[in-house]
């Protein structure tokens, strides 16, 4: 005899990648019609409407789809940046001030050099200051971390404000036209400085460096030595002391190369994409990329797709506050609301539901 059913959740072993999957879609597709009834709740419109609109904003012309894709490359190389660091549990919130310093190093050497040296050469050493500035924002509080224990969370967030007071203290002697308190786009009439377009695409060399970053971050995590050391550390500090990994070196090490990659984000913006300089350069991104590296699980390739649905959904909200005259906040409903039901997917993807009878 059996008395009343009961709930019991379970951890799995593993599951099949391809019902993982599944269960994504599914998490997806039910996310999609629950925004179709608060959009036709909130504003008595066709939500099939609304969904074009979103599509047609992102990728509704080859101009806004490669805005799209330029964009979402950028969101890209910042979650790749804060993969090594995050697998090794420091927690790196100083993004946005490393894209910062990265982008004030690719303006300098277009204000100053942008005239005086062959294209080639400018651009390998906007690349390569970038990535040193980079590298040294990330350094700093790898540092104070591996030899003082401090707080790295603070520590790497009150160093995004620095980067906003450098930036701000630059653009006083950039700003153009003078008492505009902007830099304005630099090098307008000449272009020096800008990246290149790559086989007739204006962003080639965009996707070209970022798709190489992240080809790279996917095998120096998992094949490297270096990137088990990361791993290790990541788990137990303890166990890398006792399997002679040296702890300190590591941290200093992965944050130089989660600081320099930011860095390079600075260049795209800067060189790539804004052609100027302003606090507000990095607009956000070095957040929006943990939300990116957390969902993705630090896998590289699936943070593409993250990275893009994203993008997507920012890019869909200035079209439809445009065409259905709504608020650009209706699409970070949306977003939230879909958001939502893929994280709570990887409940059921982590864990099995059964329903026992107890015995009477």
């Amino acid at each position: 005899m059996f008395k009343d059913s009961s709930l019991h959740i379970a951890a799995r072993d593993s599951i099949a990648w391809w019902k993982a999957w599944l269960i994504r879609l599914i998490a997806v597709f039910m996310s999609l019609i629950v925004c179709a009834i608060v959009i036709f709740g909130l504003t008595k419109m066709n939500p099939v409407e609304v969904y074009k609109g979103i599509f047609d904003g992102a990728v509704g012309t080859s101009r806004r789809t490669w805005v799209t894709v330029r964009d979402t490359m950028v969101l890209l190389l910042i979650a790749i940046g804060l993969t090594p660091a995050f697998k090794m549990k420091f927690w790196n919130i100083g993004a946005e001030g490393q894209i910062l310093v990265g982008g004030a190093a690719t303006a300098a050497l277009m204000i100053y050099a942008g005239d005086s040296m062959p294209t080639p050469v400018l651009m390998i050493l906007m690349f390569v200051a970038s990535l040193v500035a980079g590298m040294i924002w990330g350094i700093i509080p790898a540092i104070f971390k591996a030899y003082f224990n401090t707080n790295e969370t603070l520590f790497t967030l009150m160093l995004n404000y620095v980067a906003m007071q450098i930036v701000t203290f630059c653009i006083v002697y950039w700003e153009n036209p003078a008492g505009s308190n902007t830099v304005g786009i630099i090098n307008s009439a000449t272009r020096a400085g800008w990246l290149p377009a790559l086989g007739g695409l204006t962003y080639g060399w965009n996707v070209l460096i970022v798709l190489a970053f992240t080809f790279g971050m996917y095998i120096y995590m998992k094949y490297s030595k270096q990137g088990y050391e990361v791993a290790v550390v990541g788990e137990s500090q303890d166990t890398a002391r006792y399997a002679r990994i040296n702890v300190k070196r590591t941290i200093i090490r992965t944050m130089g190369i989660s600081g320099g990659i930011c860095g390079i984000a600075g260049f795209l913006l800067v060189s790539g994409a804004s052609h100027t300089i302003s606090t507000s350069t990095a607009g956000g991104r070095g957040f929006t990329a943990i939300i990116v590296a957390w969902l993705s699980k630090f896998n590289a390739f699936v943070m593409i797709l993250v990275s893009f649905f994203l993008v997507f959904m920012e890019k869909g909200a200035i079209q439809i506050a445009s065409q259905f005259n709504l608020n650009e906040n209706a699409s970070d409903v949306i977003t939230g609301i879909i958001l939502f039901f893929i994280l709570g997917s990887e409940f059921f993807i982590r864990y099995r539901i059964a329903f026992t009878k107890a015995h009477k």
